[in-house]
């Protein structure tokens, strides 16, 4: 009656919550999706460090997962990150190799509209980035011109950049916050110069998006710790009416005017025309919330993942699973004879619960199904049929002995089998716990599952295999 009540709770929140679709999320290789390379970018053109590769994982890893994106996968590959997203949207994947380094700079002077700025004359500027080939030469050239502390050389840098705002800046995220800059908007349009960085993007404690409803657009909101809350308000209160730049990646994202002074420690950026939509403002949050990557990356690959194989894979593995669950329950009609019917009913249960459950989770959680966790699947319910074999076994040892009858032996077979089926689904989870914690990617799907169908099975056995047995002795059919 427990399980007949949790079971009809569980398919009440199936078709009244969430979408109400009683469908389980899949992963990307039963739906498709996008897979994204990232390339390392070091100044020498040497191969980065692995400690430098893992934590820059790791990063991207939350990113994806700030995303809301299920069934995905940051692997290392080589000098290469590879990201993995199901679904059929994975534009918002592509952009999360920025480096995210942020900096807030106060604004000198007035910044210059790219579209009436002259173009420089070559004598006025060094030697053509264009004509170095080393990306540590062109880098060098960039910082001596753009970071220059020369008022005259900054406005040569104006010039220059004006002309290359639309281009690939290979300074992006390798600037030096202690020295000026000279940066473009990020849509091309102005050119900045900007004093010494006086807050960090490590200062941030918090960053969330929201909708600006003064302005009527989205918005970052940020929160300090208190040496940046400190070093904020007196310089809002200082500089009431001057322009203070939010760089990322070196690129001004914001150059708000300072109208009165902030002292709470928070404060909002929004990105100017066209302004962020709802999505890209909480992508932009969650990468500042997760912090930079401690290397520069360009994305060098991105393209669809089909779902044929998998699809393939799948129907394939399903037909022979089939088989093989019909050839187990007429082994068991042959075999126990009625009592096979049991083994029927507790795996339609089983079934049915673990069906809703993943569901659920998708719903909830955004867990995804992919044919690894299948294989876990499948994998558990021969685990719980192997459980009822156990059960059915120990009540025909009872009824071997004299004297006992099959009512009488229903209970004793529970008792012994119980302890069976307990230690050998306690090895199981044991295991599925341990390779979910020590594994990568695919392999934890099939751990998560194979964990679940575990658990499951002692509580179908317990609330129903046995309770069915109970009432089975009493019937004259089903008497071994």
């Amino acid at each position: 009656m427990l399980f007949v009540i949790a079971l009809a709770g569980l398919y009440l929140l199936v078709f009244l919550t969430g979408d109400r679709q009683p469908t389980p999320k899949l992963g990307i290789d039963l739906v498709g999706g996008t897979r994204v390379t990232l390339t390392t970018r070091t100044l020498d053109g040497s191969s980065p460090t692995h400690i430098a590769l893992r934590q820059a994982q790791q990063i991207i890893g939350s990113r994806v997962n700030g995303l809301g994106v299920a069934g995905s996968e940051v692997v290392i590959d080589g000098d290469n990150l590879v990201i993995t997203v199901p679904g059929d949207d994975g534009s918002a994947v592509r952009n999360l190799g920025q480096t995210a380094r942020l900096y807030i700079r106060p604004v000198i002077g007035q910044p210059t509209p790219a579209e009436i700025a002259s173009k420089p004359s070559p004598s006025s500027l060094p030697a053509a980035a264009s004509q170095k080939d080393n990306l540590t030469a062109r880098i060098e050239f960039e910082k001596e011109l753009r970071q220059s502390t020369d008022p005259n050389i900054q406005q040569s840098a104006v010039q220059y950049m004006v002309s290359r705002c639309g281009q690939e800046d290979v300074l992006a995220g390798r600037d030096d916050p202690n020295l000026p800059l000279v940066a473009c908007s990020v849509d091309h349009t102005t050119v900045y110069v900007l004093d010494k960085s006086m807050i960090s993007g490590d200062q941030i404690t918090d960053a969330s998006a929201s909708l600006n409803q003064d302005i009527w657009a989205y918005a970052i909101n940020l929160a300090f710790n208190p040496e940046a809350t400190d070093t904020w308000a007196t310089f809002t209160t200082n500089n009431v009416g001057k322009l203070a730049a939010f760089t990322l990646d070196s690129q001004v994202v914001s150059a708000p005017q300072i109208r009165v002074p902030i002292t709470n420690g928070r404060t909002q950026i929004d990105s100017g025309k066209p302004g962020f939509t709802a999505d890209s403002a909480k992508q932009f949050a969650d990468i500042l919330k997760y912090g930079s990557l401690p290397l520069s990356f360009q994305t060098s690959e991105a393209e669809t993942v089909s779902a044929t194989l998998g699809l393939t894979s799948l129907r394939a593995g399903l037909i022979a699973g089939a088989i093989g669950l019909a050839l187990v329950l007429v082994y068991s009609l042959l075999y126990y004879r009625w009592l096979g019917l049991l083994m029927v009913l507790s795996l339609v249960a089983s079934g049915a619960m673990v069906f809703g459950i993943l569901v659920l989770l998708g719903r909830y959680i955004n867990y995804s199904l992919d044919l690894a966790g299948i294989a876990g699947l499948i994998i558990g319910i021969g685990t719980t049929a192997d459980s009822f074999v156990v059960l059915f076994e120990r009540i025909k040892d009872q009824t071997r002995r004299g004297g006992t009858t099959f009512w009488e032996a229903v209970p004793r077979g529970w008792i012994r089998a119980r302890k069976t089926i307990l230690s050998g689904n306690a090895v199981t989870f044991l295991a599925a716990v341990v390779l979910y914690i020590l594994a990568v990617g695919q392999v934890k799907g099939f751990a998560f599952t194979l964990g679940l169908t575990t658990v499951l099975d002692v509580v179908v056995v317990s609330m129903v295999t046995a309770p069915l047995m109970l009432i089975a002795s009493k019937s004259e059919p089903f008497r071994v």
